[in-house]
């Protein structure tokens, strides 16, 4: 059973663990779509909502706090810049993870974790619950 279990612990240290968490999150916030394993983009999650979060406060003591995170100071600044302006009227989910294949090596579940709502990602209109024609008019917007 998984009571009282907050983290998952990912086979490292915790020294190590924090290490890639926020080497990861440094990358997230730098390409804005990383692929990783199931668990590591499930616990990245967490830190990457919180940094986001942080952006949107856009006070001192949340600039600092990610400081503590992010690798470098350009990550620092596209979080309370531009991810914070993208995010603004949005209530948290600012991620998504969608698996992929396995990896060859070792059969590892693979997942692409990146931010919602992204400049240049591609939207499908789902259109399978309009007739054809109203379809089309959908396709052609």
């Amino acid at each position: 059973m998984k009571h009282r279990v907050a983290f998952r612990r990912l086979g490292r240290s915790s020294a190590h663990r924090l290490a890639l968490l926020r080497t990861q999150v440094s990358q997230l916030v730098e390409h804005e779509r990383i692929e990783t394993t199931i668990a590591k983009a499930k616990e990245l999650r967490r830190f990457a909502e919180k940094v986001i979060t942080w952006g949107k406060e856009g006070t001192v003591a949340a600039r600092r706090h990610a400081s503590g995170v992010l690798r470098r100071e350009d990550q620092v600044k596209k979080v309370f810049g531009e991810l914070a302006e993208r995010y603004k009227d949005r209530e948290g989910g600012y991620t998504r993870v969608v698996r992929t294949q396995r990896r060859r090596d070792d059969a590892a579940q693979m997942a692409f974790i990146e931010y919602v709502d992204r400049p240049g990602e591609l939207r499908k209109a789902r259109t399978s619950f309009l007739p054809p024609a109203a379809a089309r008019v959908v396709d052609e917007a």
